[in-house]
């Protein structure tokens, strides 16, 4: 014969479940914030070179002289 299972020990189960479930979900989340900080700071300083770049190399020269 099969024993039923009560509800508190579905319950407390489903929270076991949960709660391991929360505690990786923030661990990830920790490591992908910091990636994704990394990748906006790489981002944002490749850009800013790769534009002093193509500045010097079109940079027009422009002469003024007074009459």
């Amino acid at each position: 014969m099969t024993e039923r299972i009560s509800r508190e020990a579905l319950h407390g189960a489903m929270e076991d479940l949960v709660g391991e479930g929360e505690e990786t979900v923030a661990s990830a989340a920790r490591g992908a914030v910091g990636v994704a900080g990394a990748t906006a700071v790489l981002s944002v300083t490749l850009a800013f070179l790769l534009g002093r770049r193509k500045g010097r190399r079109s940079k027009a020269v422009v002469e003024v002289r007074r009459i």
